[in-house]
């Protein structure tokens, strides 16, 4: 047996498919590698050469059994993402095959992965920083070529670049604030030190800014828009629906009140992403199930980060709909007038007056129209005028966030102390508050227990 520090997992998804892949990382990886591995050439794993792949068959050692026939990749460290040895064995994506081989691996002297735990090793054998690891589960989950782009932009290290230069600056004002209080003999020496901090602390806190300025589209980018779809019953909800999904995914009829509970679904539109719940009609109904189904809607209209609000071309306003212009009129919203292939009904004029600058929208989904117009005012609303995910060193993190406005915050209070005269001793407080907040970002002053918690959210393979 080698030293528990030898992981392997499976590192593709469960099921059937032609490929499946077992990786080991550690110091004992290839020499487990060696035991369970007869290459075609006959050459030994531990004579083989790094970042080299060989075909052979994986054998049971102890009857001498061939397990599967596989190609295995030999990578040597530090030259490996884990930046210890590394081996992949290819083998037949089956469950039983996979499993077996991981069985073999295992019974060898590896030990199951945790979570994350590649990844995890890779920011312990300083591979990547913390905020770069974190990028490596937004590249897997990303739903939209931006948020793809913003997660390997900063799996690159855009960010942590950022960051650390900021670190450095402050690092740098430190320094100088430390000889200016070790050296007071020098003549105007207090002088200096608060011009220093005051120039440096004013960048220092612009730069901060500009990052929190991007944060609300790279929150979006990653975790996507939280889409409402409300209206009364039988305006078109569910057809909406099906248009933006192009999938007959909710019930649609002339009768009130189908929907009896929200339906959730996930959209590209126009590289927004959207989490889209289609809401039951809110009405004042006797019918227990759709008055439960009424109140979830509520529910989840609250939580919302963008409402599309559904209205009949062919009913004249009601005060239920009126209603639901009251309920969202502090929100982001977009009306969506549907049924214009029908005889007209409803004061469009009125409809502008309760939404103000608010985007209107008329469609005929059962027709196909207007879907595009809406598309785009969707896209206009939330990044309209904006520079493209490549353009910009996006924060979507929401960790990286609120660490982001506590550092904005520690040097608020510099300059605040520097303008009321704190003694610059005390104003070193909060400028180093600042240089250990944005090292949490990155991981250079982090809790062993949050890396954990980051970390156990990956899949047991990555």
């Amino acid at each position: 047996m080698f030293e528990q520090d030898t992981i392997a997992a499976i590192s593709t998804p469960m099921g059937e498919g032609a490929i499946a892949i077992v990786r080991m990382s550690g110091d004992g990886a290839i020499q487990i590698a060696n035991q369970v591995f007869r290459a075609k050439s006959g050459q030994k794993v531990v004579d083989m050469e790094s970042h080299t792949i060989h075909y052979g068959h994986i054998i049971d050692n102890r009857s001498d059994e061939v397990v599967d026939e596989v190609m295995l990749t030999v990578l040597k460290g530090p030259r490996t993402f884990t930046r210890e040895d590394v081996i992949e064995i290819n083998c037949h994506g089956g469950l039983v095959a996979v499993n077996k081989v991981l069985q073999f691996v295992l019974a060898n002297g590896a030990r199951l992965a945790e979570p994350g735990e590649f990844t995890k090793r890779a920011f312990l054998n300083g591979r990547i920083d913390l905020s770069q690891a974190e990028a490596v589960i937004d590249v897997i989950r990303a739903k939209t070529d931006r948020a793809m782009k913003m997660a390997v932009k900063q799996m690159e290290g855009r960010l942590s670049i950022l960051i650390q230069r900021l670190r450095q600056d402050i690092l740098e004002t430190l320094a100088q604030v430390e000889v200016n209080i070790d050296y007071p003999e020098y003549d105007d020496v207090e002088e200096m030190t608060h011009q220093i901090l005051i120039e440096k602390a004013t960048k220092i806190k612009a730069d901060i800014e500009q990052l929190l300025i991007t944060s609300n589209q790279g929150k979006i980018l990653r975790e996507g828009l939280s889409t409402v779809i409300i209206g009364r019953p039988n305006v078109g909800k569910s057809s909406l629906l099906n248009s933006l999904v192009q999938e007959n995914k909710a019930i649609v009829t002339d009768i009130p009140g189908t929907t009896r509970d929200v339906i959730e679904e996930f959209v590209n539109v126009k590289g927004v992403p959207l989490r889209l719940l289609d809401t039951a009609g809110i009405r004042e109904t006797e019918d227990i199930v759709e008055r439960i189904g009424v109140e979830r809607s509520k529910k989840v209209l609250q939580e919302a980060d963008l409402i599309l609000l559904v209205l009949n071309y062919n009913e004249q306003l009601s005060k239920e709909d009126e209603t639901l212009f009251e309920l969202v009129k502090d929100m982001d919203y977009i009306v969506i007038v549907n049924k214009i292939d029908l005889p007209a009904k409803l004061d469009l004029d009125r409809v502008r007056h309760l939404t103000g600058s608010k985007p209107v929208v008329t469609t005929s989904l059962k027709e196909d129209k207007g879907v595009e117009d809406l598309e785009q005012a969707i896209s206009s609303l939330f990044f309209s005028g904006s520079l493209e995910a490549g353009d910009l060193t996006y924060v979507s993190n929401t960790r990286h966030i609120a660490l982001l406005q506590q550092a904005e915050k520690a040097i608020d209070d510099v300059l605040v102390a520097i303008e009321t005269g704190v003694p610059i001793d005390i104003v070193q407080i909060d400028l180093t508050r600042t240089w250990e907040l944005l090292g949490e970002i990155i991981g250079e002053a982090v809790h062993e227990s949050l890396i954990d918690q980051l970390f156990s959210q990956f899949c047991l393979g990555k």
